[in-house]
């Protein structure tokens, strides 16, 4: 399967050599188009990332429109699974508005859905929101872990220039079962904390980057059952795509990558994702389980 690179910034001509055995894209937005693109046609996107042996994807959808089309989304097709969460950016802009409430409510009552298997994106992030919106903030990150905790679902978290806190809050709060650091950004030190403290570790095309010694430093630190792989798509494409619209199916450049720095071969890095995917969302074809595997 060749796709066209018309109407998507940079992406390949061809999809790269499948990998060996199916894995999981842990974290996706099929609903937002980055400015100058088209829209990906989901079913397209999900057959495109199949052709490659990425077969299950965790679509995730962090503002009230995003959740809504994940909603939606779960129900039309069997390989995804959803994420629903206000974004820590999102939080404030709708304090500000006076709806924060009303939209708590909202994913309160969409998360009971059986395939809406993470709260999350979640936690985070003092790079786009400035001091004045860091309480409301946190206080948001404390409502979403109670959520995930009372429903048994796992948590994805957002963390951008505020590990200290995101930890710290975590231990606060006591983290679900399964909890995830979404796109991984941390040193190595942090990922032995992650570790220690039972964490899960995802990690994106951000760890093929050049300048990303620190993340390939923390990624040997973590054990096979607790790495997962994603795009963050339509950001964060791996080298050599760089700057390019991401898809699931460049899932198999990261993997291979993460594989040489573990110095692991493809199948054994692929079977641990795709074991490890499970264990925290449960299967893509039956209602997870409200209790851990």
């Amino acid at each position: 399967m060749t796709p066209s690179s018309s109407g998507q910034r940079g992406l390949p001509e061809t999809l790269p050599d499948p990998l060996p055995i199916d894995v999981v894209d842990n974290h996706v937005h099929l609903d937002i188009t980055r400015e100058g693109d088209e829209p990906f046609d989901v079913a397209e996107a999900i057959a495109r990332a199949r052709a490659v042996g990425v077969t299950r994807l965790v679509q995730v959808g962090c503002d009230l429109d995003g959740i809504r089309f994940t909603m939606k989304a779960i129900e039309v097709h069997d390989e995804l699974v959803g994420g629903i969460a206000l974004h820590p950016n999102e939080v404030p802009r709708l304090a500000a508005a006076g709806r924060l409430e009303d939209a708590y409510a909202e994913v309160e009552a969409s998360a009971a859905h059986d395939r809406i298997r993470v709260i999350g994106e979640t936690g985070l992030d003092y790079f786009r929101t400035g001091p004045e919106g860091v309480a409301v903030q946190q206080d948001g990150f404390r409502w979403h872990i109670d959520l995930a905790k009372r429903l048994g679902k796992a948590l994805q978290i957002h963390d951008r220039e505020a590990h200290d806190d995101v930890l710290r809050i975590l231990s606060e709060e006591g983290a679900p079962e399964h909890t995830v650091l979404h796109c991984f950004s941390g040193d190595l030190a942090m990922a032995r904390e992650c570790v220690d403290r039972g964490y899960y570790l995802s990690f994106a095309g951000t760890v093929t980057f050049k300048s990303a010694r620190n993340l390939r430093d923390a990624l040997t630190a973590v054990p096979l059952d607790r790495i997962l792989v994603e795009t963050d798509a339509p950001y964060l494409a791996p080298t050599p795509h760089r700057g390019a619209t991401n898809a699931s199916y460049l899932v198999p450049v990261t993997i291979r990558a993460m594989a040489g720095v573990l110095n692991l071969d493809v199948p054994t890095l692929c079977r641990a994702v795709s074991e490890n995917s499970e264990r925290v969302y449960g299967p893509w074809g039956s209602t997870r389980p409200t209790t851990g595997a």
